[in-house]
């Protein structure tokens, strides 16, 4: 394993400029990293109060230090304004060339990075461009001659102009190398090498990644000095704020589970990992035929396309949002309600980029994962990758969807009726109702608008599956809904019986009759000893559960 160049100490994330002038009983803020009054009033129109902790370590070392940066963070933690800020507040805007490059895998990413430093810099006389291809070279190349300060692209756009002469970076002072391990993966890191080999002045040079394999250590030995590395702490992944869940669904019933978990959710605003172009394309044709609102990206649509779709997500026109990963890359919407992972990611460091698009900006958001049978294990793998708990819950049945749809539907009548909106149908009104019953009317009225939507018998049952649970006890309860029992009271009935923990109780299910649910085996053999003298027409009120075959 190659070892990261010789470095500094790095700052804690809490470190602070100056003791004296920051009072240790308050969290630090924008205003105590050396920020001008132009960057604290652009931030401030943003609503941000608070750095994270990326940006809390680098905005002061490059404000006032001369090193090179390596910073190891993941997507969501912040990382385009803790080196954009700094780098904004030193550009020279009477210098006309490109005084720093931004590189980054994909044009998404690139057009995003680019948004935000728009939307932070004080002085509008400050140009930028974004170069990738798929664009007009022609209009890249014409804006390059006007003279641009900061330049932000793909690798291989980049690469294209410096070898067609409209791109010179001999007087670079800042090269940034955003997602280094994304690039990696994406086949770029030569392109970068080459790139770095035309930056041919004194420059200072930042380096993000959420890994370090080994061919982007060799790459930071080779061209950078000085180096300072700041680390966010593990525990501070973008995964703190997404309430993770699961489910274990086989790949027949998938789809079905999906749209009960949107139906489930009248605000659901999310994007659905899928694994393949074709898997994607169909999810967004059997959404589309469902009446839902769902768009696709994947690497064969184009880039008028993609940049359409987006824009039509961002304004929340379409709430759903179907991809393959390296199609996502780049997107950062930061009100998401729920990321899916319809298929499970290869591994836990795609997992935790996925799941680090939900829960930002100290929001709350959902991620959600479907397990098959034969993925259980890899789930149980990326959990103690990650060293997160991802609880299983039981979806939706049949009952509680028709019910989120009939409340919807009462509530979107009750505020009709309240607005007003219903005079050009009064005169079919009153001839209907002077011929048939109001309670008549109004329920064909409702079969012909809704159909068998609100029909408990058409939504398909959607089966569990046994998996193997080292080291747990599914038990039987002989009491469920008909008793009075929910979820929530039943967990909190065994409890008090059984003198377990909630959070040892997993995989409830209450049924009309009984319930199940599984417990760590110390617990099992604990509850079944509290509940032995328990019994329920003359029959064991707990039992282990009788193995599947």
């Amino acid at each position: 394993m190659e070892e990261l160049p010789e470095q500094q100490a790095a700052p804690a994330a809490d470190a602070r400029p100056d003791r004296d002038e920051v009072s240790e009983k308050r969290e630090l803020g924008f205003a105590d990293l050396g920020l001008s009054p132009k960057s604290l009033a652009a931030i401030a129109s943003k609503g941000f109060e608070t750095p994270s902790p990326i940006q809390r370590m680098a905005i002061p070392v490059l404000l006032s230090e001369e090193c090179d940066i390596i910073g190891q963070a993941q997507t969501g933690t912040g990382k385009t304004a803790a080196f954009g800020l700094p780098i904004l507040e030193q550009i020279e805007p009477e210098n006309t060339y490109p005084q720093a490059l931004i590189l980054a895998p994909t044009r998404e990413l690139a057009l995003q990075v680019t948004q935000e430093l728009i939307s932070f810099k004080g002085d509008p006389s400050v140009q930028l461009l974004t170069v990738y291809g798929g664009q007009s070279i022609s209009e890249q190349q014409r804006r390059l001659r006007k003279g641009m300060h900061i330049v932000v692209g793909t690798p291989g756009r980049i690469l294209d102009l410096l070898r067609r002469g409209d791109l010179k970076l001999d007087r670079t002072q800042w090269v940034i190398l955003d997602e280094a391990d994304e690039m990696l993966n994406m086949g770029f890191i030569d392109d970068v090498e080459d790139i770095l080999k035309h930056v041919t002045g004194p420059r200072r040079m930042m380096l993000f990644s959420a890994t370090m394999p080994d061919r982007i250590v060799k790459l930071s030995k080779k061209y950078m000095k000085d180096v300072k590395i700041l680390q966010v702490d593990r525990d501070q992944k973008p995964t703190h704020l997404a309430d993770q869940i699961y489910f274990e669904v086989r790949e027949s019933n998938k789809f079905d589970a999906l749209t009960r978990i949107i139906d489930i959710e009248p605000e659901f605003f999310g994007l659905v990992f899928c694994r393949t172009r074709n898997q994607v394309d169909d999810i967004v044709m059997r959404l589309a035929e469902q009446g839902y609102s769902a768009e696709g990206l994947h690497g064969e649509i184009s880039q008028a396309q993609r940049e359409k779709t987006l824009a039509k997500f961002r304004k929340k026109l379409v709430n759903i949002m179907v991809a393959t990963d390296v199609a996502a890359r780049g997107i950062d919407i930061s009100d998401l309600s729920h990321v899916i992972n319809y298929s499970l990611p290869q591994d836990p460091e795609s997992y935790v980029h996925r799941v680090g698009r939900t829960g930002r900006a100290g929001k709350e958001g959902t991620a959600i994962t479907f397990v098959t049978p034969a993925e259980y294990k890899r789930l149980l793998y990326f959990q103690k990758s990650i060293k997160f708990k991802i609880r299983k819950e039981t979806l939706p049945n049949a009952e509680d969807i028709v019910e989120v749809k009939r409340m919807l539907l009462l509530e979107q009548l009750y505020e009709m009726i309240e607005n007003g909106n219903y005079e050009l149908y009064m005169d079919m009104a009153e001839e209907i109702l002077a011929s048939h019953e109001p309670q008549i009317a109004l329920a064909a009225l409702f079969n012909m608008a809704y159909k068998s939507d609100l029909d408990v018998s058409n939504y398909q049952e959607i089966r569990g599956f046994a998996v193997d649970k080292q080291g747990a006890t599914r038990l039987f309860i002989a009491q469920g809904k008909r008793d009075g029992y929910t979820p929530r009271s039943l967990v909190d009935y065994v409890c008090e019986v059984g003198r377990v923990r909630s959070r040892d109780i997993e995989d409830v299910a209450v049924l009309e009759e009984f319930s199940f649910i599984t417990v760590p085996f110390k617990e099992g053999k604990r509850l079944l000893d509290a509940f032995a003298s328990l019994r329920v027409d003359g029959k064991p009120m707990m039992t282990k559960a009788k193995s599947k075959r």
